[in-house]
């Protein structure tokens, strides 16, 4: 038996369908290129951005899994993730204690820990937000990856280019001070048959390097669609309620990721238990400040340019 296309008689379309999946899944061989294929890695691009152009932002409960020099470390967060670069994450523990907080507004990040005392403010770059993932990832990157979105290096359309490569699209892309990215994607199973303009994607991986240093890679799996998240009730009833930071949106997401830096032990799973679009989001979500009994320092390390 071969991964060629099973020709249908009297099945037609739906025969059609199934196999290209189906032989995938079965015999671990990679499928072919849809019938219709991107004509350029920046069209891909677009229609990955429209596929989830309905979302402006996550939230969830997730469980984290961090491998690292200091050992395995695992678990249970609340996030919240807000376009462009917007974030917060509570780690708490099995009693419902918050043990750690973290929370970047786009200018200012805070990193709160209950174990050592200690809260950290500074600018918000992918050095301090690596306080807490212990991965590099800048935190608008972190926030269209949790949507299930690639961030996209800047570049001239000549510099991004797109091959099929072991069953799924490869996006290479050239871009300033010696930086690249590859972008992995696929089509939805259910758009697979249909003209490029209309395919949903699914972003697969993510890597980026500068001068040949691997800085991360992201791998996405268990895509899966995600509602949107219902508006917010003040429990005291002393305000009104707060709606959805964005329209109704079921865009697919990604419910495992894996970020890591390739030759390190940096390495962080999360595994999302509930997730939703279109938070609502309370003003000050994504500020902290300072709590009794803890020492104030200030982080002022910087980022690689």
């Amino acid at each position: 038996m071969s991964c060629r296309r099973v020709a249908g008689s009297g099945r037609g379309h739906a025969v059609r369908l199934l196999s290209l999946p189906l032989c995938a899944a079965l015999l671990g061989c990679p499928r072919s290129p849809p019938p219709s294929q991107f004509p350029s890695a920046n069209d891909a691009l677009e229609r990955m951005r429209d596929t989830y152009s309905c979302s402006r932002g996550l939230q969830g409960e997730a469980s984290l899994d961090y491998f690292g020099d200091e050992g395995r470390v695992r678990g249970n967060v609340l996030y919240k993730a807000l376009l462009p670069e917007q974030l917060r994450f509570d780690v708490f523990s099995p009693f419902g204690v918050t043990i750690s907080t973290l929370t970047s507004n786009g200018k200012t990040f805070a990193l709160y820990d209950l174990r050592e005392k200690v809260f950290l403010t500074g600018p918000a770059n992918t050095c301090n937000v690596a306080r807490f993932t212990r991965v590099p990832v800048p935190p608008h990157a972190l926030s269209q990856l949790l949507r299930g979105e690639a961030p996209v290096l800047v570049h001239e359309p000549h510099q991004a280019r797109i091959a099929w490569e072991s069953g799924n699209y490869v996006v290479r892309i050239d871009s300033k001070h010696q930086a690249s990215q590859e972008i992995h994607l696929e089509p939805v199973d259910q758009d697979f048959f249909r003209p490029w303009q209309q395919q949903r994607v699914r972003v697969l991986e993510v890597n980026v390097r500068q001068e040949g240093i691997d800085l991360y890679r992201a791998q996405l799996a268990d895509h899966r669609s995600a509602s949107t998240a219902k508006a917010w009730q003040d429990p005291d009833g002393l305000s009104g309620g707060v709606q959805p930071s964005g329209p109704p949106c079921s865009a697919e997401i990604p419910r495992r990721m894996r970020l890591e830096v390739p030759g390190t032990d940096q390495d962080l799973i999360l595994r999302a238990k509930e997730a939703f679009h279109n938070p609502p989001i309370v003003a000050g979500t994504f500020e902290q400040a300072p709590r009794g009994g803890v020492s104030v320092r200030h982080s002022n390390c910087r980022d690689r340019r």
